[in-house]
């Protein structure tokens, strides 16, 4: 069995913020995999249902960020979840928007929701690092707590997609294969749409011989008329 959370800040005023793409994923991943009978328990929002073959929990945290760790622990304990089939999405403030990168283990980055969750379970866990992008020290509660842009969707959209369909490679152990995948849906996102080709003439324009220029005459009594106009006599 593995655990999958999501982490964000429960209440319809944060849905929108850049704070709550865990909670996002979770919900791609909810709606890709049918999984869609959530109920209130161990202080979270939790669904239990299959990916892959594979038994899973999904769950959003409802105790706000800074003490994400009360519910992740609460149902790791009451499932016998080891921190290593332990999966937790979280947004990112240094990686670019769209990128995507997963570990297990190490720090906690300044992240409020790492910080609850690694006294309480260890830090044995997969963390997977989605980039919102770094506004400057000064903006960062703003940028944080404030929602994506309607620009933001055209990486947003395809990054959630992406996650929810293949977390299956996550719950496998091919951490590389999904990071992969992500980064190509972006990018494929990124990329400018072709130019038109240039129109085809009609197959009777193109039939159609150019106008040859007639040379002006340089002798004969039409040249001396020319002559005399245009020096004006």
């Amino acid at each position: 069995m593995k655990l999958i959370v999501g982490l964000g800040n429960p209440g319809g005023q944060y849905a929108g913020n850049r704070h709550n793409i865990g909670f996002m994923a979770l919900d791609a991943i909810a709606r890709q995999h049918n999984i869609t009978q959530f109920r209130t328990k161990h202080a979270g929002s939790l669904a239990e249902g299959s990916i892959g073959g594979e038994k899973v929990i999904l769950l959003k945290p409802q105790t706000f960020m800074n003490r994400s760790g009360d519910s992740v622990q609460q149902v790791a304990q009451f499932y016998k979840i080891a921190p290593a089939d332990i999966i937790v999405l979280y947004d990112e403030l240094d990686l670019a928007e769209g990128k995507v990168r997963v570990k297990v283990g190490g720090g906690n980055g300044g992240h409020n929701g790492l910080r609850s969750i690694d006294p309480q379970i260890g830090l044995d866990y997969k963390r997977v690092r989605l980039g919102i992008g770094h506004p400057g020290k000064e903006f960062v509660t703003h940028h944080v707590l404030g929602d994506f842009a309607k620009a933001d969707q055209a990486w947003l959209e395809p990054l959630l997609d992406a996650v929810a369909k293949n977390v299956d490679m996550l719950i496998k152990g091919d951490d590389s294969g999904f990071m992969n995948k992500l980064a190509l849906a972006v990018k494929g996102a990124d990329e400018p749409l072709a130019k038109p080709a240039p129109k085809a003439q009609s197959h009777i324009r193109q039939a159609r011989p150019a106008k040859p220029q007639v040379a002006a005459p340089t002798s004969g009594p039409m040249a001396d008329m020319l002559k005399k106009i245009f020096r004006g006599d």
